[in-house]
């Protein structure tokens, strides 16, 4: 496929109509320091591989765009220079320019839904920043494009999480709680706000996945799974680290693509690397229910 080098084996598997989840990679380039992002990752294609189904890394080096990673070119993207942060606008740019770089979930998307693969885990999504409801994520209308299967951990909590949760909304997205009735706001279990609907199996999530594109609907079927709850942070205590860090960056004047890893990173410093032990534990969950989804998904279709 042009402009895409495909793994061997996530070849073989979207040839053989198997089960591949997608996995996004600015969290190696820009949302963990190393060796946690490459342990992290790694971490969560473990996860995808438990539940059944294949991991495919999505990422690009020298300009050239890898799904599916072996372990020397994870270990380059963990430690590479000066990566770039790839999203949707940035794919063409990226490629002339033979970049490294960490993909966002709007450029992730992007990528694996034109390799053929159709279910994608992540940590929470991007939405509105707090503050400036003009600064909207490209994630936000990606999701409303793309017909795929996202699984995160709600929005992340820096943002303004009613604003993006009303877009959602307006942009026709429906938010399935994995086994809740909340919308999980990244290190919390709840926003304080109600997701669309409630599915507790897997089973349930697809089957909503194929009469959604089985009717034409365009938009992503956007699953929140809760942290896990031995290591949730609550509310009000991240809510106090996440002003403060908030606060630092308008005071430096970070704006734009520089703003959600700044305040990930001071959230992390401030918490005392707490916030960082939640991130990588609802990262390697979401993986898991990813995989999961992307299994039964397959069964469905017929597949399998």
């Amino acid at each position: 496929m042009k402009y895409l080098q495909l793994q061997q084996a996530v070849q073989s598997a979207l040839d053989k109509n198997l089960s591949v989840v997608a996995l996004e990679s600015t969290l190696i380039t820009h949302g963990l320091p190393y060796p946690e992002n490459r342990n992290t990752a790694i971490g969560m294609e473990d996860e995808v591989r438990k539940s059944g189904a294949l991991p495919a890394t999505i990422c690009m080096l020298g300009g050239s765009i890898q799904v599916g990673l072996d372990n020397e070119q994870m270990e380059q993207l963990a430690t590479v220079k000066n990566p770039v942060k790839i999203s949707r606008r940035d794919i063409a740019a990226a490629i002339t320019a033979q970049r490294d770089g960490g993909t966002t979930v709007s450029g992730t998307m992007e990528i694996a839904y034109k390799a053929g693969i159709r279910v994608f885990a992540t940590g929470g999504i991007g939405g509105i920043h707090r503050g400036n409801l003009q600064d909207v994520s490209a994630d936000l209308p990606t999701l409303a494009q793309i017909p795929m299967v996202v699984v995160c951990a709600g929005a992340k909590a820096i943002l303004d999480l009613p604003a993006t949760r009303e877009y959602l909304e307006t942009a026709g997205v429906p938010v399935i709680g994995y086994q809740t009735d909340d919308f999980p706001a990244f290190y919390s279990t709840s926003s304080g706000l109600p997701v669309d609907y409630r599915s507790d199996s897997p089973a349930e999530i697809a089957q909503i996945a194929k009469n959604q594109w089985g009717f034409g609907l365009k938009a992503t079927i956007l699953v929140t799974v809760p942290p896990p709850a031995e290591l949730a942070i609550p509310p009000e205590e991240i809510e106090g680290t996440i002003q403060r860090a908030v606060a630092e960056a308008e005071e430096k004047g970070i704006k734009g693509a520089k703003v959600t890893p700044f305040l990930l990173s001071k959230v992390s410093e401030i918490s005392h690397a707490r916030s960082m032990v939640t991130n990588v534990a609802l990262l390697k969950n979401n993986a898991r229910v990813a995989g999961l989804i992307a299994v039964e998904l397959a069964r469905i279709s017929g597949k399998l």
